[in-house]
Protein backbone atom coordinates (compact mmCIF):
# COMPACT_ATOMS: atom_id res chain seq x y z
CA UNK A 1 0.00 0.00 0.00
CA UNK A 2 2.81 2.42 0.98
CA UNK A 3 4.77 1.59 -2.20
CA UNK A 4 1.69 2.30 -4.32
CA UNK A 5 1.37 5.76 -2.73
CA UNK A 6 5.06 6.47 -3.36
CA UNK A 7 4.75 5.23 -6.95
CA UNK A 8 1.61 7.35 -7.47
CA UNK A 9 3.34 10.41 -5.96
CA UNK A 10 6.40 9.92 -8.19
CA UNK A 11 4.19 9.57 -11.24
CA UNK A 12 2.43 12.84 -10.36
CA UNK A 13 5.78 14.64 -10.06
CA UNK A 14 6.90 13.28 -13.43
CA UNK A 15 3.63 14.43 -15.03
CA UNK A 16 3.97 17.90 -13.47
CA UNK A 17 7.57 18.20 -14.65
CA UNK A 18 6.62 17.06 -18.16
CA UNK A 19 3.79 19.61 -18.35
CA UNK A 20 6.08 22.37 -17.06
CA UNK A 21 8.65 21.53 -19.75
CA UNK A 22 5.99 21.62 -22.48
CA UNK A 23 4.71 24.99 -21.26
CA UNK A 24 8.27 26.38 -21.10
CA UNK A 25 8.93 25.15 -24.65
CA UNK A 26 5.71 26.68 -25.98
CA UNK A 27 6.37 30.04 -24.29
CA UNK A 28 9.95 30.15 -25.61
CA UNK A 29 9.09 29.00 -29.12
CA UNK A 30 5.92 31.02 -29.71
CA UNK A 31 5.81 33.95 -27.27
CA UNK A 32 9.13 35.14 -25.84
CA UNK A 33 12.78 34.26 -26.33
CA UNK A 34 16.06 35.50 -24.90
CA UNK A 35 18.70 37.01 -27.17
CA UNK A 36 22.19 38.33 -26.51
CA UNK A 37 23.34 41.59 -28.12
CA UNK A 38 26.44 40.78 -30.16
CA UNK A 39 28.55 43.80 -31.07
CA UNK A 40 28.37 47.58 -30.82
CA UNK A 41 25.95 48.38 -33.66
CA UNK A 42 23.15 49.48 -31.29
CA UNK A 43 25.38 51.42 -28.89
CA UNK A 44 24.69 53.48 -26.81
CA UNK A 45 21.10 52.18 -26.58
CA UNK A 46 22.24 48.57 -26.19
CA UNK A 47 25.64 47.27 -25.12
CA UNK A 48 27.54 44.22 -26.29
CA UNK A 49 26.48 41.32 -24.04
CA UNK A 50 23.12 42.78 -22.98
CA UNK A 51 20.54 40.03 -22.68
CA UNK A 52 17.09 40.89 -23.93
CA UNK A 53 13.64 39.38 -24.21
CA UNK A 54 12.20 39.19 -27.71
CA UNK A 55 8.41 39.50 -27.90
CA UNK A 56 7.60 37.07 -30.71
CA UNK A 57 3.82 37.38 -30.61
CA UNK A 58 3.27 41.14 -30.76
CA UNK A 59 3.78 41.43 -34.51
CA UNK A 60 1.23 38.68 -35.08
CA UNK A 61 -1.42 41.29 -34.26
CA UNK A 62 0.34 44.60 -34.99
CA UNK A 63 2.83 45.78 -37.57
CA UNK A 64 6.23 47.17 -36.62
CA UNK A 65 6.32 50.91 -35.97
CA UNK A 66 9.00 53.42 -36.77
CA UNK A 67 11.86 53.31 -34.23
CA UNK A 68 10.89 49.90 -32.80
CA UNK A 69 13.93 47.78 -31.96
CA UNK A 70 13.48 44.46 -33.73
CA UNK A 71 15.26 41.14 -34.09
CA UNK A 72 15.27 39.57 -37.55
CA UNK A 73 16.90 36.82 -39.59
CA UNK A 74 19.65 38.44 -41.65
CA UNK A 75 21.40 36.99 -44.68
CA UNK A 76 24.04 34.46 -43.68
CA UNK A 77 21.88 32.81 -41.04
CA UNK A 78 22.56 35.32 -38.27
CA UNK A 79 19.94 37.20 -36.23
CA UNK A 80 20.39 40.99 -36.04
CA UNK A 81 19.03 43.59 -33.65
CA UNK A 82 18.32 46.94 -35.35
CA UNK A 83 15.97 49.90 -35.22
CA UNK A 84 13.11 50.34 -37.71
CA UNK A 85 13.70 53.54 -39.66
CA UNK A 86 11.53 53.12 -42.74
CA UNK A 87 8.10 51.56 -43.17
CA UNK A 88 6.47 50.37 -46.41
CA UNK A 89 5.98 53.28 -48.82
CA UNK A 90 8.50 55.57 -47.08
CA UNK A 91 11.04 57.58 -49.02
CA UNK A 92 14.23 57.64 -46.90
CA UNK A 93 17.10 60.12 -47.07
CA UNK A 94 19.88 61.29 -44.77
CA UNK A 95 21.28 64.78 -45.31
CA UNK A 96 23.69 66.56 -43.00
CA UNK A 97 23.10 63.96 -40.26
CA UNK A 98 19.32 64.46 -40.40
CA UNK A 99 16.80 61.74 -41.25
CA UNK A 100 14.19 62.72 -43.83
CA UNK A 101 11.14 60.54 -44.34
CA UNK A 102 8.95 61.51 -47.25
CA UNK A 103 10.93 64.79 -47.45
CA UNK A 104 10.11 65.72 -43.81
CA UNK A 105 12.91 65.99 -41.22
CA UNK A 106 12.48 63.48 -38.40
CA UNK A 107 14.17 63.84 -35.02
CA UNK A 108 16.05 60.81 -33.70
CA UNK A 109 16.22 61.59 -29.97
CA UNK A 110 17.88 58.26 -29.14
CA UNK A 111 20.98 59.46 -31.05
CA UNK A 112 21.54 62.72 -29.16
CA UNK A 113 24.10 61.23 -26.74
CA UNK A 114 26.07 59.58 -29.54
CA UNK A 115 25.99 62.69 -31.76
CA UNK A 116 27.31 64.76 -28.86
CA UNK A 117 30.23 62.35 -28.39
CA UNK A 118 31.25 62.89 -32.03
CA UNK A 119 31.37 66.66 -31.34
CA UNK A 120 30.48 68.08 -34.71
CA UNK A 121 31.45 65.09 -36.86
CA UNK A 122 28.82 63.36 -38.96
CA UNK A 123 27.32 60.23 -37.42
CA UNK A 124 25.29 59.17 -40.48
CA UNK A 125 26.70 59.78 -43.94
CA UNK A 126 24.43 61.27 -46.61
CA UNK A 127 22.46 58.76 -48.68
CA UNK A 128 19.06 58.14 -50.22
CA UNK A 129 17.13 54.89 -50.16
CA UNK A 130 17.76 54.61 -53.89
CA UNK A 131 21.54 54.92 -53.35
CA UNK A 132 21.62 51.86 -51.10
CA UNK A 133 18.74 49.64 -52.32
CA UNK A 134 17.87 50.83 -55.86
CA UNK A 135 14.31 51.41 -54.59
CA UNK A 136 12.59 54.81 -54.50
CA UNK A 137 10.44 53.82 -51.50
CA UNK A 138 10.51 50.98 -48.98
CA UNK A 139 8.67 48.07 -50.69
CA UNK A 140 5.40 46.68 -49.36
CA UNK A 141 5.85 44.28 -46.41
CA UNK A 142 9.47 45.43 -45.97
CA UNK A 143 11.31 47.53 -43.40
CA UNK A 144 14.41 49.69 -43.63
CA UNK A 145 16.48 49.17 -40.48
CA UNK A 146 19.63 50.73 -39.05
CA UNK A 147 21.81 50.33 -36.00
CA UNK A 148 22.04 53.30 -33.64
CA UNK A 149 25.84 53.30 -33.92
CA UNK A 150 25.66 54.30 -37.57
CA UNK A 151 29.40 54.21 -38.20
CA UNK A 152 29.67 50.62 -36.97
CA UNK A 153 26.49 48.89 -38.11
CA UNK A 154 25.77 46.40 -40.84
CA UNK A 155 22.14 47.17 -41.65
CA UNK A 156 19.76 47.93 -44.53
CA UNK A 157 22.41 50.12 -46.11
CA UNK A 158 24.39 46.91 -46.64
CA UNK A 159 21.85 44.06 -46.71
CA UNK A 160 18.78 45.82 -48.15
CA UNK A 161 15.28 46.01 -46.76
CA UNK A 162 13.92 43.32 -44.45
CA UNK A 163 10.76 41.40 -45.35
CA UNK A 164 8.15 41.08 -42.58
CA UNK A 165 8.59 37.27 -42.75
CA UNK A 166 12.19 37.67 -41.51
CA UNK A 167 11.16 39.59 -38.37
CA UNK A 168 11.32 37.46 -35.22
CA UNK A 169 9.90 40.10 -32.90
CA UNK A 170 10.37 43.26 -30.91
CA UNK A 171 13.17 43.54 -28.35
CA UNK A 172 12.63 46.23 -25.76
CA UNK A 173 13.43 44.64 -22.39
CA UNK A 174 17.01 44.23 -21.15
CA UNK A 175 17.07 41.70 -18.30
CA UNK A 176 20.82 41.21 -17.87
CA UNK A 177 23.10 42.43 -16.42
CA UNK A 178 20.87 42.97 -13.40
CA UNK A 179 22.16 46.50 -12.76
CA UNK A 180 21.00 47.48 -16.27
CA UNK A 181 17.47 46.01 -16.27
CA UNK A 182 15.34 48.43 -18.30
CA UNK A 183 12.86 48.98 -21.08
CA UNK A 184 14.53 50.51 -24.14
CA UNK A 185 12.95 52.69 -26.76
Amino acid sequence: MEKEKQKSGSLEWIKALFIALIIAFLVRYFLFAPIVVDGESMSPTLQNGDRMIVNKIGYSFLEPERFDIIVFHAPGGKDYIKRVIGLPGDKIEFRLDTLYINDEPIEEQYLEELKASYSGETLTNNFTLYDVTNELVVPEEHLFVMGDNRRHSKDSRDIGTIHYDEVIGQANVVFWPLKDIRIVK
